[in-house]
């Protein structure tokens, strides 16, 4: 299947109005190497919908990893395209083979070739969803397939505890009364930007220093409130090395 492809400007002029950045200087020869076409092609993983959605109007994509990918753009001075796929898995697909110039992905080791990835931007905390009866206040990890399914055997009795990404079990809480979300974490997701492993060590390193910038003057946590994303967090500093 085809990917869906969305044209945009690099940021809207009412965002840069209010931010007042400047243009960031890039390394010469570094914005041919992101957008050899002169178009920053982001690959956007809509599998993910803590990070990226459709809008409910309008049908575009809309999230986190998209205000990313047009600040990107902007850093770049260069129009945007959102290569749009349902699965991750097409998502990383279409970077490794050089379709997209950067993509949006959890880290997993099992997906490093043919990949450059940078420090994670966001974490994303998975919790424990019970019922609000439930005495449970610690859980352990039972795996079962499928989002949906495991929603409905938890309100059937079947298991006791649901386990999943926080964002999505905190909807499904706020959407459906008689649910509750423990507290604490069972495991954090790394999210992190990538690039095809042949741009280079440079490209790399200036992708790297986006990131940190944008997790330091609080261009991350502002998506996050903007978007409503609950249980995902600003991730760490993390140092730049080329």
């Amino acid at each position: 299947m085809n990917p869906a492809t969305f044209a945009a400007t690099a940021l809207d002029s009412t965002s840069v109005t209010e931010r007042g950045d400047q243009q960031r200087p890039v390394p010469p020869g570094l914005v041919a190497t992101f957008a050899p076409g002169g178009t920053l092609r982001a690959s956007i993983n809509l599998g993910n919908p803590i990070l990226a959605s459709r809008d409910g109007t309008t049908g575009e994509p809309v999230g986190v990893s998209i205000d990313l990918a047009r600040e990107f753009a902007r850093w770049l001075d260069v129009p945007v395209e959102l290569v749009v796929f349902d699965k991750a898995i097409a998502s990383v697909e279409a970077v490794r083979a050089e379709q997209a110039d950067i993509g949006f992905f959890a880290v997993d080791p099992a997906r490093s070739d043919g990949l450059l990835f940078i420090a994670p931007y966001v974490l994303i905390e998975g919790s424990y969803l019970v019922l609000a009866s439930s005495a449970i206040t610690a859980g352990e990890i039972v795996r079962f397939g499928g989002g949906a399914p495991v929603l409905a055997a938890l309100r059937a009795g079947d298991v006791d505890v649901a386990a999943g990404i926080c964002p999505v079990l905190v909807a499904e809480a706020e959407r459906a009364p008689g649910l509750r979300v423990l507290p604490g974490r069972f495991m954090v997701i790394q999210q992190a930007m990538g690039l095809p492993a042949g741009r280079g060590s440079a490209a790399r390193a200036f992708l790297a220093a986006f990131v940190e910038d944008v997790k330091a003057t609080g261009f991350v946590a502002d998506a996050l409130r903007r978007h409503e994303i609950n249980g995902g967090v600003v991730a760490p500093a993390a140092s730049v090395t080329s």
